[in-house]
């Protein structure tokens, strides 16, 4: 399984949050096909940019709740104060995409930021 994690601005529109995820994937050499789901914090859920990217994409939006997410904080690469302070976890997109992506998760490489919108991807375990 593979999923991208999304960290965002309020108000961020669809193309923005589609573009942070195909820089992510290209990042990495990967096409958005690649992809198994979305992910984003609790916080997240009433952003409706995000859904309307998995809708566009025809992918799930994994709602990562906070227990998930603290869990996952640890495992995380990149480290932002404002992350932290607002969302309990040093980075949204890479503590979602983590915990969505199951036990035993590895993230590709830290997460990618284009404008108001962070990208990370990660691999579950059974998957590396």
């Amino acid at each position: 399984m593979m999923v991208a994690g999304i960290g965002s601005r309020k108000g961020v529109s669809a193309r923005d949050v589609l573009a942070a995820i195909e820089t992510a994937l290209e990042a990495h050499g990967l096409a958005m096909t690649a992809l198994s789901a979305l992910a984003t914090a609790s916080l997240k859920q009433d952003e409706p940019a995000i859904f309307s990217a998995g809708r566009e994409l025809a992918l799930p939006v994994i709602v990562v709740e906070d227990a998930a997410l603290e869990a996952a904080s640890p495992h995380t690469i990149s480290r932002s104060d404002l992350s932290q302070a607002h969302a309990g976890t040093p980075s949204v997109s890479e503590a979602s995409a983590l915990a969505a992506a199951g036990k035993g998760a590895k993230l590709l490489g830290p997460r990618t930021v284009l404008g108001p919108v962070t990208c990370a991807i990660a691999i579950s375990g059974d998957a590396a």
